[in-house]
């Protein structure tokens, strides 16, 4: 039997540093995502995991998230791209999902929500349906399909030198980058507290513009507090005469970087500023030794963005969002929340209500 324990990385003395020797980890999986999480929205951590003699053997991360509007449910993790479990050789993916159900039904969850990038733990999931479920249980041999989401992330391999970086790029990408250093667009790369309060403004029109709004000032405040003024990511900010008009924010670890949020001034979009930013960080990360940039989650309808992230030379790969029902006992089709008809009323509020909407409904729909 496994030595299965619910450990939460924030008061666990060392956790970063075990996690560093684990295979698999990503930036995700570390006690600053668990920090920022959990300090903005109040969420409880429940990392289920094998840890023995200074070893992380198996991780499962959770946060428990109670809301009065959506209800009590553990979700792998919320606002979070992907988070695949990590498992030793020989371990699998079911050694972990019964502790985890268990400990679900008992604290009263809804659901459990799976944020995967992997096709092998997709495939465990598929083929292990049937222990999940209250349906009868697949024959012999059988591979029983589960409902899920499907998203669009993209890989970029930094282990090449700037030249064959740049061969990669597409022509109109490399054409916009050069567009933007003529216009007289500068960038920057910085980790003050001042520029991810200067993202945040640009974050804001973006959402806005995108029909939502934007993730409380709060959060962001702990992300500079636990995550970018400890050297674990950057803000990446583009000017024209003095004025910020784009940006995006980065985490990295272990030598595995992520593009986690990008924003800009719409007026300016002819400057093609995004594109200068996300060159700039990409030589930054290459110079420094990154292996790989995770240019983040992307919604299969959103073609601008899909256009804009398949001009650097990733490869693409899916992203699979899975959620457990407790009381259907199975896996059930879940829904995108980012599009629907709230989307022409955000549109049309002043961005100071729309940021007052954002902070006071925003955890409620990890």
């Amino acid at each position: 039997m496994l030595d299965i324990r619910i450990h939460s990385p924030i008061q666990y003395e060392g956790w970063d540093e075990l996690l560093a020797s684990t295979p698999g980890n990503t930036f995700f999986h570390t006690s600053s995502w668990a920090r920022a999480l959990s300090e903005s929205y109040r969420y409880a951590p429940k990392y289920f995991a094998v840890i023995n003699h200074g070893r992380m053997h198996a991780l499962m991360p959770f946060m428990e998230i109670k809301s009065f509007l959506t209800g009590k449910r553990g979700v792998s993790l919320p606002f979070t791209d992907y988070c695949d479990p990590l498992l030793d050789d020989g371990m699998k993916l079911q050694d972990l999902m019964n502790p985890i159900t268990e400990y679900g039904k008992k604290a009263g969850w809804k659901y459990i929500e799976f944020r995967l990038g992997q096709n092998l733990i997709h495939d465990s999931l598929t083929h292990n349906s049937q222990l999940l479920s209250a349906e009868a249980p697949a024959q012999a041999g059988e591979t029983r399909s589960i409902p899920f989401l499907t998203f669009i992330g993209h890989i970029l391999d930094l282990s090449r030198s700037e030249g064959e970086l740049s061969s990669g790029l597409r022509d109109s990408t490399r054409r916009n980058i050069k567009k933007a250093v003529k216009e007289g667009v500068e960038v920057r790369i910085e980790h003050s507290l001042n520029a991810v309060e200067e993202f945040y403004r640009l974050n804001a029109m973006t959402r806005k513009e995108h029909g939502l709004p934007p993730q409380p000032s709060r959060f962001f405040k702990k992300i500079h507090d636990y995550i970018i003024s400890k050297d674990l990511g950057m803000a990446v900010l583009a000017s024209f005469k003095q004025e910020t008009i784009a940006g995006a924010v980065y985490f990295h670890f272990d030598k595995k970087a992520v593009y986690k949020y990008g924003a800009s001034d719409k007026k300016y979009q002819h400057l093609r500023a995004n594109n200068l930013v996300m060159w700039e960080a990409i030589k930054w990360y290459s110079q420094n030794g990154y292996k790989s940039l995770c240019l983040g989650l992307t919604e299969p309808e959103h073609h601008g963005l899909l256009q804009f992230k398949a001009g650097w030379g990733a490869v693409e790969q899916p992203i699979r969002h899975y959620r457990y029902d407790f009381k259907k006992q199975a896996f059930i089709s879940g829904h995108s929340k980012t599009m629907g008809i709230h989307n022409k009323l955000f549109r049309n509020m002043p961005i100071p209500i729309l940021n007052k909407v954002g902070a006071m409904i925003y955890r409620h729909f990890a």
